[in-house]
């Protein structure tokens, strides 16, 4: 009898002690949660989304960090119909610094606010970025883009809005923009709308000149954009631009083969840097180095590079249709860098757009190219050229999954990017599908199902005997 009351006694006060511990714990535990939620969000959450979808990129927090002037966002939003994302981000930049702050406008309340900064049709969960006299509106549909996917008979959605909302910021403290100026004369083909739209958002001051009527490149431009000519420049016009490189100007050029005639002296600017342009138009034979069975439109291979790099960590290729081919006589003095290249089973079709054959004949001109080069000049000076006018077509974009214009913006901030603002892009917001054959998820169905549960179940009986074993040993 004696026995037994002491092993209640124990058992009692073995309860009462496992009761305090608990009680211990969980006091622990909610002091813990009321510290957690009085921290910063940026401090709690961990973003594990693939495309960082919750964090703002190192970009961002060295324009924002940067800020001397006080910038207002203004958030136009109904109540109760926030935005989770846009609340995560807007949360950030506020964080990040002193000088920025919030505020939401709400339409039912202020319902001619946005007046004063746009004409648009303003939607819910649009902002206003504003300092001083300079603002910026960034519509809803500037935040989440819809791009189609021709391939697929879909949409691909992105989320934009960091990139937005520091372009603002970069835009709204910045009286002075960089200014790219677009030279014509020669039958320039019109920027694509994708491209035109991108290099607005980041920014760049879009300006026409002619060299046919200036004797000389504007002294204020940070760049020059040959985009696409149809026809020559003149053998002045070539020691213009050649003068303005080597005292340290930026030149992009977007130019390929044309259906009449040559472009002598404008493939003349980079033969005076050993990169000599084959006749017609580049054929590669390579499987793997051409896309919707047309050896004309090409897949070429990327080297690594600061323009190349962010298009390679993704797995994304650039589609050059139609281009020239490039042959680099020095690759050693590192003046010049190939950045795009054909296979060796490529060829270059002498008959250019009049080519009736994909089979190599007399006359070919043997590869393998460069596509795309960039050039180190003197003085700093810097030559980025793309061996095709048509790569940012909207269609080859398209088809690219918008590597062709992410490879187009990474120039121009290779070459003109003096904020950081310049090189953010969007995030995707499409789904990435984890793809598994029907041996390995038979494999784990069977884990999952069946071995799993029926090794615990295995455990829990053997700790079951052996703890009565242990009792009656007592």
């Amino acid at each position: 009898m004696k026995e037994k009351i002491r092993r209640n006694r124990i058992a009692l006060l073995g309860g009462a002690y496992s009761l305090t511990v608990t009680a211990i714990v969980l006091a622990i535990l909610v002091a813990v949660n009321v510290l957690a939620s009085a921290l910063p969000k940026s401090l709690t959450r961990l973003d594990i989304s693939s495309a960082k979808l919750y964090s703002v990129t190192s970009n961002t927090k060295v324009v924002v960090n940067g800020l001397e002037k006080d910038v207002t966002i203004y958030w136009i939003v109904q109540s109760d119909e926030e935005d989770d994302i846009i609340e995560n981000l807007l949360g950030k930049y506020e964080s990040l610094s002193e000088h920025i702050e919030v505020v939401k406008k709400n339409p039912d309340i202020y319902p001619t606010f946005t007046q004063q900064y746009t004409d648009e049709t303003v939607q819910n969960n649009s902002l206003v970025v504003e300092c001083g006299e300079r603002s910026r509106f960034i519509g809803y549909d500037d935040i989440y883009l819809y791009d189609a996917d021709i391939s697929a008979y879909s949409y691909n959605v992105s989320f934009d809005g960091e990139g937005a909302v520091t372009s603002a910021i970069d835009y709204v403290v910045n009286e002075d923009q960089p200014k790219l100026y677009v030279l014509e004369g020669h039958g320039e083909a019109e920027l694509s709308a994708v491209f035109r739209e991108q290099l607005e958002k980041e920014n760049m001051e879009l300006n026409s000149f002619s060299l046919l009527t200036a004797k000389t490149v504007p002294e204020d431009a940070d760049g020059i954009l040959i985009y696409g000519p149809s026809s020559d420049i003149s053998a002045e016009e070539k020691e213009l631009l050649a003068e303005y490189v080597s005292g340290s100007g930026k030149l992009m050029v977007l130019a390929g083969p044309v259906e009449d005639g040559t472009l002598t002296n404008l493939y003349g600017i980079l033969k005076d840097y050993g990169v000599e342009a084959a006749d017609g138009v580049v054929v590669d034979t390579d499987r793997g180095h051409y896309a919707f069975q047309a050896p004309y439109v090409l897949l070429p291979d990327l080297a690594e590079n600061e323009i190349t790099d962010p298009l390679m960590k993704e797995n994304y290729y650039a589609i050059m249709p139609i281009a020239q081919g490039l042959m680099v006589q020095d690759t050693e003095s590192g003046q010049v860098t190939e950045l795009l290249t054909t296979s060796e089973l490529s060829f270059s079709k002498a008959d250019g757009y009049g080519l009736s054959s994909y089979e190599k004949e007399e006359g070919d001109t043997d590869g393998p190219f460069a596509l795309a080069v960039s050039v180190a000049a003197e003085n700093e000076g810097r030559i980025v050229w793309f061996a095709s006018s048509h790569f940012l077509d909207e269609m080859y974009n398209a088809y690219s999954s918008g590597a062709n214009l992410d490879l187009a913006m990474n120039a121009v901030s290779s070459l003109i990017g003096e904020s950081e603002a310049v090189a953010i892009r969007s995030k995707s917001l499409n789904y990435n599908y984890l793809t598994i054959s029907d041996a390995t998820a038979s494999f784990l169905k069977m884990m999952m199902i069946a071995v799993f549960p029926l090794t615990y179940l295995g455990i829990g009986i053997c700790v079951t005997f052996g703890r009565r074993k242990w009792n009656e040993a007592k």
